[in-house]
């Protein structure tokens, strides 16, 4: 990722530090021209042609390496090509109009690299829709990263593929899509017991950890990198690091970073906890609740529960989207917190903290947390569940492709060098794993109160 920006890209629409040349600087023609609001437009423009106009889900390879199925060409067989470019050029038209309003003369040159981009997010695909490895989470989003980073660090991005790479918009418009899969009558399925689980330890685990890191670590000037981390570790990873980062104004670097440390931890946590839940005789309720609520992806939660059973998968799943309800609400109070405190005394000058204005956070407020949250409202609440039905699978297609060319933007961002210095001493990582050690604790505790039958009668 670009590496001296304090803020998100276009978020306030601030200029870019990074060397941009002049063409490439964002359009400053209007307040609702920024990419935060721009991942809104796009993903409920999107949305809307799947309901409205019956708009096709993207067409993407196929699973692979599986009894029946074992030659790679059958991810990608010649009769799918065609569906696969035109799901290409929908993505390519999509994320150009947004261009051509954002940055000056850019477009030109994000209708030649996107292609490329497109290629490698489909490369990602392939390998990670091998069945076998798949099973164990190395899926297509785990490959983009690697390729990225492969291209990135070992030889070098071509400076024309640059301009397709932006990343936060990839990825903030698949977050507004992943609103319409956080469904709130998912959360009373289960009742108050997955609330139980999903909503009491995470913001325990969140507070623990930032003080942790202010008071014990003296990470008192990577106070948003240590937030980031935080949320990423409480509330889902990847999607939670994204936005409490943007919320909180973190470097792309140290978003960056948290995402990295999340990766790599999760596919551990994904391989190590169901065989810990096994080994030490635990109901396969009590582990799937445990599970839910600890590892941060959501599909690596539904391939670790899995493991024990399709009931604990049930459980697993269910809780980890109850969870993921949280991250707009996290987003919030994280722009909230850094303005009238951390903000506040940053400015306070030999007297008490300066009031801050209501316009103040809602500048900081990441905007596409407001797409996230009303497509979730809308897709619970406004659409005949017909309707949900069979939109879903469609929003789901274009949300996962988007969040694969996030991935492969990253790696190709990322440097090792630029990351380490990052780590401080390895601060960051002690956050981490102290953090993600409050958590399964807690976690632990919580899905004993509430799932083991011992408190409340289990819905099933």
């Amino acid at each position: 990722m670009a590496l001296e920006e304090r803020n998100i890209p276009n978020q306030n629409n601030e200029k870019n530090p990074s060397g941009q040349d002049q063409e490439n600087k964002p359009n400053k023609k209007h307040a609702l021209n920024t990419e935060d609001w721009w991942a809104v437009w796009l993903g409920f423009g999107l949305i809307s042609l799947i309901i409205v106009a019956a708009f096709p889900g993207a067409t993407l390879p196929s699973r692979w390496g599986t009894e029946g199925n074992e030659s790679i060409f059958h991810s990608l067989p010649l009769d799918k090509v065609p569906a696969i470019l035109l799901t290409g050029l929908i993505a390519l038209a999509v994320f150009w109009i947004s261009t051509r309003f954002l940055t000056k003369n850019e477009h030109k040159k994000f209708l030649v690299a996107f292609p490329a981009l497109f290629i490698l997010t489909i490369g990602a695909y392939v390998i990670g829709q091998y069945g076998p490895l798949r099973h164990y989470g190395f899926n297509d989003v785990i490959w983009a990263l690697v390729i990225g980073l492969v291209i990135s660090n070992v030889f070098k991005t071509p400076e024309f593929l640059k301009s397709a790479l932006k990343t936060e918009l990839y990825i903030k418009t698949g977050l507004v899509l992943l609103g319409a899969s956080i469904l709130f009558d998912r959360m009373l399925a289960l009742g108050m017991l997955g609330v139980g689980v999903a909503w009491i330890v995470t913001p325990i685990v969140i507070i623990v950890m930032y003080l942790f890191s202010q008071r014990v670590l003296k990470m008192n000037d990577q106070r948003e990198l240590a937030v980031t981390i935080s949320s990423a570790t409480a509330v889902c990873g990847v999607s939670a690091a994204i936005a409490s980062g943007t919320a909180a104004k973190a470097k792309k670097e140290e978003i960056t970073l948290a995402i990295s440390i999340t990766l790599i931890f999760t596919i551990l946590m994904m391989l190590g906890m169901p065989a810990l839940v096994s080994l030490l005789g635990m109901d396969p309720i009590v582990g799937g609740a445990w599970l839910g609520g600890t590892i941060d992806a959501t599909g690596a939660v539904v391939a670790a529960g899995s493991m024990l059973g399709e009931s604990a998968m049930e459980v697993a799943s269910v809780i980890k989207m109850v969870q993921n309800i949280l991250i707009g609400f996290v987003a919030v109070a994280i722009a909230l917190f850094f303005v009238s405190r951390s903000q506040g005394q940053d400015q306070a000058v030999g007297q008490g903290k300066k009031n801050v204005s209501a316009k103040e956070i809602w500048v900081r407020m990441p905007k596409f947390i407001i797409g996230f949250i009303g497509a979730s409202l809308v897709f619970s609440f406004l659409l005949p569940e017909q309707t949900v039905e069979a939109a879903l699978p469609a929003v789901d297609s274009y949300r996962n492709l988007f969040f694969t060319l996030a991935f492969v933007s990253i790696g190709l961002e990322s440097n090792f060098k630029v990351l380490a210095k990052g780590v401080r001493g390895g601060k960051p990582i002690i956050l981490y794993i102290v953090g993600q050690l409050l958590n399964i604790i807690l976690t632990l505790l919580a899905a004993w109160i509430f799932f083991s039958g011992t408190f409340f009668t289990l819905p099933f």
